[in-house]
């Protein structure tokens, strides 16, 4: 272990951030006990992407078929997110994806397992392991996905609503703004709010795109 870095991206404390490479990290991450959510879970949901990534995408937490898959934005918001993405002029195999929080939270309800969100405890818990991913990755542009990834990396002041899409400068220069997460476009009763919040993600997204150009 090592002290967190003088020089961070995260907006909230970490106490220590582990070694390793990326590939070390993941292995020490599947056998994470730091909070109780890896008894519920099936495996830990560690980030994915390539090394040398220049964005990195911030989510909150993975979902049931993240749980299961061991892989982030696998189920029907990461669908969104890659066409999304696609939209945006991106390649999902040119970003890399991650959650702040690396285990699926849950409550049953019969045979079903319905997303709940991770508990402050349960998000300072896991920071380390963001900490330790944007440590070895030094991307160029952060972009977090949903408010609890937002509030991460720009602090408790972020909204969605009132912060949406702003470009802030982080630490050593790097760049991020916070928008909507894919899985709060679907989850929107109405059409017309679905789509306006997407065409709110593609345009943040390209937004990342012109600041890397």
């Amino acid at each position: 272990m090592k002290p967190s870095p003088s020089v961070s991206l995260l907006s909230k404390p970490v106490d220590d951030v582990p070694d390793g490479s990326l590939r070390e990290l993941r292995a020490q991450a599947a056998h994470c006990r730091a909070c109780p959510l890896w008894k519920g879970a099936t495996q830990t949901v560690f980030g994915e992407g390539p090394a040398r990534a220049r964005m990195v995408l911030v989510g909150e937490q993975p979902g049931a078929q993240e749980d299961l898959a061991g892989r982030p934005f696998v189920g029907p918001a990461g669908k969104l997110l890659d066409r999304a993405l696609e939209e945006a002029g991106l390649d999902r195999d040119e970003v890399y994806l991650t959650n702040v929080v690396k285990h699926f939270k849950y409550e049953e309800r019969g045979k079903v397992r319905l997303h709940k969100r991770a508990s402050a405890m349960e998000q300072a818990r896991c920071r380390r392991w963001l900490a330790a991913e944007l440590d070895r990755l030094t991307p160029r542009c952060m972009v977090g996905l949903g408010l609890m990834a937002a509030q991460t990396l720009f602090g408790n002041d972020f909204r969605i609503i009132t912060c949406r899409g702003i470009v802030r400068t982080l630490d050593d220069g790097v760049v991020g703004l916070g928008t909507w997460h894919p899985s709060a476009v679907l989850r929107m009763r109405s059409t017309d709010d679905r789509e306006r919040a997407y065409g709110q993600l593609v345009t943040d997204l390209r937004a990342c795109v012109k600041l890397l150009a």
